[in-house]
């Protein structure tokens, strides 16, 4: 009888973590049908049934989540005795996984990612951009960058430069039109782009000055779910936006953008990146975190 091995064990552990064949599929590098067949395999070697599938969705049976429930540690100290190893070679090779937003990641691809791929071309660096927050362990990634107030409190967290601001803009036609909103409750006479957030909700644009706090329900012609399709939305004169500052930085300094309310929007707590506090780091990995925390020291006050 064939014995399961670790590529086995981790396709399951992929599966039971995305739910999807495609979705985990991915996640492997493999085709749907060579995941279909490997989960196939491996269930008529333990002689039990791990997933209930439909035309629509993947479940685990309850022998499914007890197996998933113990594989997954052991495989985590396997991976890590394996890091363990790799942490002892010369050179940094192998991939380094980042889970980030999607602003975050295009904040630290300049400064850091480049950087380091610039100096150790042997890694290479998988981002996956996501707005909910995940546990970077179980999902299989080395690091994490999220607002310092959403890092995980059994997680190491390292600075990375200043504190965010949200920036509420519009173009210099709109402004021309419609003329320039001098607090927030101005905005209820204005046309508004809304921002569907992960969960469904719209978003009430958070205000702030002098301790005075307030949350606004705008409303306007577009409600939209990414900053790029919003951004783009603002320049055309569509209405006022509402951003994180960094989304909007180089509209701003070229003049398709100006930004307003601007004392009504203070900085917000500033991005970490983060890691599971474990020993034996990969050489990529303890590489990455070194480079972050010189650009950490670079960019504090």
């Amino acid at each position: 009888m064939r014995k399961p091995g670790l590529s086995d064990l981790d396709a399951a552990l992929a599966l039971a973590r995305r739910a999807s064949f495609r979705a985990a599929a991915t996640d492997l590098g493999v085709s749907t049908t060579t995941l279909s067949n490997t989960i196939a395999k491996l269930e008529a070697g333990l002689g039990v049934r791990l997933f209930n599938r439909t035309t629509r969705s993947v479940s685990l049976t309850d022998a499914g989540r007890t197996f998933v429930g113990r594989i997954a540690p052991a495989l985590r100290e396997i991976e890590g005795a394996m890091d363990g190893a790799r942490a002892e070679q010369a050179e940094p090779t192998g991939t380094l996984r980042i889970n980030a937003f999607a602003t975050a990641a295009r904040g630290i691809l300049e400064p850091l990612v480049f950087a380091f791929l610039r100096a150790h071309p042997r890694v290479h660096v998988e981002i996956v951009t996501e707005e909910r927050l995940v546990d970077i362990v179980a999902e299989g990634f080395d690091v994490g960058v999220r607002a310092a107030d959403l890092v995980p409190a059994d997680m190491i967290a390292l600075p990375l430069g200043p504190p965010l601001a949200h920036a509420v803009v519009a173009s210099p036609a709109y402004l021309a039109r419609h003329g320039r909103p001098r607090t927030p409750a101005d905005l209820a006479d204005h046309a508004c782009i809304r921002v569907r957030l992960p969960n469904g909700a719209l978003l009430r644009w958070p205000f702030s000055r002098y301790g005075e706090t307030l949350q606004v329900d705008v409303t306007g012609p577009l409600t939209l779910d990414e900053a790029g399709l919003a951004r783009a939305a603002v320049v055309e004169g569509f209405g006022i936006g509402f951003f994180q500052e960094p989304n909007v930085r180089e509209e701003i300094a070229a003049g398709r953008l100006e930004r307003i309310l601007a004392d009504w929007t203070p900085p917000l707590v500033p991005l970490c990146l983060y890691y599971p506090g474990r020993r034996n780091h990969s050489a990529a990995l303890r590489s990455f975190l070194a480079l972050a925390r010189e650009i950490g020291k670079g960019a504090a006050p």
